[in-house]
């Protein structure tokens, strides 16, 4: 047996046990134990597939191990034992691979016991698979109960379902193609409809395009924001929550190259990747600075901007696909603070339009409370403001990332 094919079993459970302690999330921890296995191409991406999709299956997993395995486990016993039924019964890679090779990288004393959960769950298999339309739907679909529940009040529960299956599916890879590079290097992929130049792509990521800055990998539900924003060539724009700063690009491709666009991030150690970007993408027009909305903006700052982009922090509940470990993060209670710091930046952000200015709010969150119910609170405090005009991506719906924006602006 090859001892690079050993080490991806070894590697995601060395990942979810960093993953577990908090360490980091989970696409950089693909990265990083990857490398640090010297996994060639084709290994890394089956310990993407493998890691991703033990976190994403996680509750069900261990649902199957407490139906195997009586009796308590150690944390690595439990995550060896993730691994190998994910391989199994969610997968689908061969028996004798999933088996022997996650066998291999246990510790010599509970080889035996891996084994035997392993073909256990082989032998299960069919009757599992009988068994799932049993299981309560945030048990099936792997997610916690208090969020199912929230979706079912708020979209039925057809919707729930539909929505908890889509966010066990793995993502499809979109590029956009950068106008302000063009090329003559074949894009790949497939044209998507009503989203001009975005392609969906299989395989490998064209690297010459990246390099190059004549493509950008972003998801089509982002456009929605800065097509509210409709930034002009000219204005002075800021985007205040920027990095890593696709919708940015959005906004100075809207302006043509010509303008001012302040790119804002709290966290100075992301601007460095900001400002890589926008200048790979052959964005001229663009300045970066670190900032936390919540606080007051400074003196210079204030009724400067034409256009405020604000992409504020927020549950991630419309991109659960993609952002896989933070189901298992995410709190009522995190939601409920989300919902204030939001509030803040909207309050921050506003003496900073210039007169006439519009401010478009958006968030990658499905939850009434971080959208539409935030945008109410607002105005019933601003009266001199009204909401122009507002877009909600839903996944069950539009069959794209969950997104919502909001355009605010001034009343006639």
């Amino acid at each position: 047996m090859p001892e690079q094919r050993k080490n991806v079993r070894r590697a995601a459970v060395s990942a979810l046990r960093a993953w577990a302690k908090g360490h980091d999330y989970a696409e950089t921890l693909v990265e990083r134990h990857a490398n640090r296995n010297n996994l060639s191409a084709s290994d890394r991406a089956l310990l993407n597939s493998i890691l991703l999709a033990v976190l994403r299956h996680r509750r069900l997993l261990d649902h199957w191990i407490g139906l195997l395995r009586k009796g308590k486990l150690d944390h690595e016993t439990r995550d060896i034992l993730r691994v190998g039924i994910c391989q199994l019964l969610i997968l689908g890679i061969a028996d004798h691979a999933a088996v022997n090779e996650t066998v291999e990288c246990a510790r010599a004393p509970v080889r035996g016991l891996i084994n035997a959960v392993l073909r256990r769950s082989i032998a299960a298999r069919k009757r599992f698979a009988t068994d799932l339309e049993e299981l309560s739907p945030a048990l099936r679909h792997s997610h916690p109960d208090w969020l199912y529940k929230r979706w079912r009040k708020e979209f039925g529960v057809d919707a729930a379902d539909t929505l908890m299956a889509w966010d066990n599916q793995p993502a499809p890879t979109f590029l956009r193609v950068n106008p302000l590079k063009p090329t003559d290097l074949e894009i790949p992929g497939t044209p998507v409809g009503n989203y001009p130049g975005f392609h969906e792509i299989e395989g490998g990521i064209p690297q010459a395009l990246l390099a190059g800055g004549h493509v950008y990998i972003q998801d089509p539900a982002t456009t929605h924001a800065v097509s509210l924003l409709a930034p002009r060539p000219g204005e002075t724009v800021l985007d205040a929550c920027a990095a890593p700063g696709g919708k940015a690009a959005l906004i100075a491709t809207a302006m043509e190259n010509n303008g001012h666009l302040l790119c804002t991030d709290r966290n100075e150690k992301r601007l460095p990747r900001l400002g890589e970007n926008l200048a790979n993408l052959g964005i001229r027009i663009s300045a970066t600075a670190a900032f936390d909305w919540t606080q007051p903006a400074p003196a210079e700052w204030q009724r400067r901007f034409d256009a405020i982009l604000l992409d504020v922090p927020c549950s991630n509940t419309g991109v659960l696909r993609r952002r896989v470990d933070a189901r298992w993060r995410l709190t009522p209670e995190q939601i409920n603070e989300l919902t204030q710091t939001q509030h803040r930046i909207l309050q921050n952000a506003l003496p900073c339009l210039a007169a006439g200015g519009r401010i478009v709010y958006s968030t990658c969150s499905l939850e009434t409370a971080e959208n539409e119910q935030q945008v109410q609170n607002f105005l019933r405090e601003k009266h001199a403001f009204e909401l122009r005009a507002s877009h909600q991506s839903l996944p069950f719906r539009d069959n794209t990332d969950g997104a919502y924006a909001a355009l605010i602006q001034v009343r006639p």
